[in-house]
């Protein structure tokens, strides 16, 4: 399994995940009840231009225990892959390592995506876990430090098998979550779970933040089917995974004006 950063950049520029004002707090992702098999990769993609991502994390709420923890300092590139996914068609963009432009701290850094119109691919694995009655959180920071055009970034829940040096948009995942922004009409956080190769989107609207501060995002999976959405640690969004996801299959309506002649014989009497 991966954990990837996915940016897909279209006019805009120094999107940050993490920074200086990253806050070190647990996060875990699962699929609910469900045991995650080895190896489990971490990825990140991009769809906006120079993002910086600094913190990373997966973790059991219920016992505390840390699956996966990234904050990007020194070894950070032997721990993650950079994938080769639009370098064909030359609109692949390059990571830089760096606490962006505005830090209190200079050797507090993250990956940042470097151009405008790029697309951005990474992935890291991490051991195998179960997340069985055990709540489950994905938690990132990011930032972005202009106006954003339109672009967003997405933290991925990737299968065991995957080529990470093919990590791209179509690659299947388990679990898609972080900001989405583009033009006036999309500002959202996306929220998606997959269940048998299918990608269930959350039902309810959950606006992100635009400005360019540096953001936590934080999605919580509990085992009773339940979520939270939290954005700077406030929850913004919560409820049943059946119900705000079409993940179980839609229940059969029963047709009142159909009825059954049952208990009745050939001629209409009862049998």
């Amino acid at each position: 399994l991966a954990l990837a950063i996915h940016q897909e950049v279209l006019g805009c520029q120094d999107l940050e995940l993490g920074g200086q004002d990253r806050k070190d707090l647990e996060a875990s992702v699962g699929v609910l009840g469900a045991p995650l098999p080895s190896p489990v990769t971490m990825a990140v993609l991009a769809r906006s231009a120079a993002a910086v991502a600094a913190l990373a994390l997966l973790a059991s709420a219920v016992a505390g225990e840390v699956f996966f923890q990234e904050k990007f300092d020194d070894g950070w590139d032997y721990r993650w892959v950079k994938s080769e996914w639009k370098k064909e068609d030359n609109t692949a963009g390059e990571w830089n390592h760096t606490s962006g432009k505005w830090n209190g701290d200079a050797d507090d850094k993250g990956i940042q995506t470097s151009e405008d119109y790029r697309f951005y691919a990474i992935s890291a694995q991490y051991p195998e876990f179960s997340n069985k009655d055990k709540t489950l959180v994905l938690q990132f920071s990011v930032k972005h430090e202009q106006d954003l055009d339109c672009g967003g970034g997405y933290v991925k829940l990737l299968p065991a098998d995957v080529d990470q040096k093919k990590f791209g948009g179509e690659t299947p995942y388990s679990i898609m979550f972080g900001p989405d922004i583009c033009g006036y009409a999309t500002k959202k956080v996306h929220a998606i779970l997959t269940k048998n190769g299918k990608n269930h989107l959350i039902k309810k609207e959950v606006p992100c933040e635009t400005d360019q501060l540096t953001h936590v995002y934080t999605l919580i999976l509990r085992p009773d089917a339940t979520y939270s959405i939290l954005i700077d640690n406030v929850e913004k969004q919560s409820g049943s995974v059946y119900d705000d996801w079409d993940i179980l299959p839609a229940k059969k309506k029963r047709d009142p004006n159909a009825k059954k002649a049952r208990g009745l014989g050939g001629r209409g009497v009862p049998s």
